[in-house]
């Protein structure tokens, strides 16, 4: 088990994820899509200010959640410097993976290479099926994970940036010599796709394709143990797997926690007495196991957070956060992390 001691030879990277909400409730400060977006783009500038790194969002599509994720990700590219962003996950189930070669490319221009593209097989969703609206249908002998594993193969091999396609012999603008690649080509990119893993077994695939771990706060199986170490478990095997893969790079590891320190009469009224234990359920039919929540003062979160195997075996740290209350209080739960916890923790 990882001690307090040990944890502090470790330093993380920190930001957040946003699920993307909103309501026409009364008690939401987002009601709107519009809320989102703008708020969105205000909590990455508000985090950047902190000096916590990373922006991230999750991709949900037939919801009110956010949906399409490169418009926003190429605006926050815009308002920021410094920070990561990037997405947690993108369902390749619904990706024209050319297309969105041009659209990652661009945003990951704008943004000077701080992309961080979070991929996967996506979660259950709001319809049946909802890909083939989207124009997606599996292959004879494919099933829909199938298909999204095929479209981040052909995702992954168009960001090396060579040239596949037959250039027109008359065209409307010169040509460079020889095939033509998708534009704009951004060097570096393909080194920062992570894929959303929800197994050990799924973690040692994603390992073999050359891509960074992205593990939430649930995993589609349970072995008895804690979440924590099942997850640690999980993060062993998929570098055992990089190096066995032989890769050039050293890859990355990111884990997802909800945790709030209560340091006000705010976090109390919204949190407190909400830390919970792990919990054992069903997800698409199989039994999963579902991370606690770190509902506590900040020096219990901080010898709470020394005990989590996964927090201490990954490089980056991704906190939920409930935005639909509002970029000022989202600001306050990260500014918490950044000073009163992570500092204690040796991640600063």
């Amino acid at each position: 088990m990882e001690t307090l001691d040990t944890q502090k030879r470790s330093t993380k990277k920190i930001g957040f994820l946003s699920f993307g909400h909103w309501s026409a409730s009364p008690h939401s400060a987002t009601r709107t899509a519009a809320d989102v977006l703008h708020q969105s783009i205000e909590l990455a500038e508000a985090v950047e200010d902190l000096g916590a790194d990373g922006a991230y969002f999750r991709v949900h599509h037939f919801a009110q959640q956010l949906a399409s994720p490169f418009p926003l990700l190429a605006a926050i590219g815009a308002r920021t410097e410094r920070i990561e962003i990037g997405t947690g996950v993108i369902d390749m189930r619904y990706e024209n993976p050319l297309y969105m070669t041009e659209d990652a490319g661009a945003a990951d221009v704008i943004a000077g290479g701080r992309l961080q593209l979070g991929i996967s097989r996506g979660s259950p969703e709001q319809v049946i099926d909802g890909y083939q609206y989207f124009g997606h249908v599996p292959q004879e002998g494919e099933n829909d994970a199938d298909m999204a594993r095929r479209h981040t193969a052909i995702f992954l091999d168009q960001l090396r940036g060579e040239g596949f396609a037959e250039p027109n012999p008359r065209p409307m603008f010169p040509n460079p010599p020889g095939l033509l690649r998708l534009e704009p080509h951004s060097p570096g990119l393909r080194e920062r796709i992570w894929w959303g893993a929800g197994s050990r077994d799924t973690a040692e695939w994603t390992a073999q394709q050359g891509m960074n771990l992205m593990s939430s706060t649930l995993l589609t199986e349970d072995t008895g143990v804690p979440f924590h170490q099942l997850q640690a478990e999980q993060v062993r095997r998929f570098r055992d797997a990089w190096s066995a893969a032989g890769h050039q790079w050293e890859p990355r590891v990111s884990v997802s926690r909800s945790i709030f320190p209560l340091v006000d009469d705010r976090d109390r009224a919204y949190f407190g007495g909400s830390g919970s234990e792990d919990q054992v359920g069903f997800l698409e039919g199989g039994k999963a196991r579902f991370g606690k929540t770190y509902a506590a003062e900040p020096d219990v979160i901080v010898q709470q957070l020394a005990e989590d195997e996964a927090v201490a075996a990954a490089d980056t740290l991704l906190l939920t956060v409930p935005n639909q209350l509002g970029v000022d209080y989202n600001a306050h739960v990260m500014e918490s992390i950044v000073k009163h916890v992570a500092p204690e923790l040796g991640w600063r």
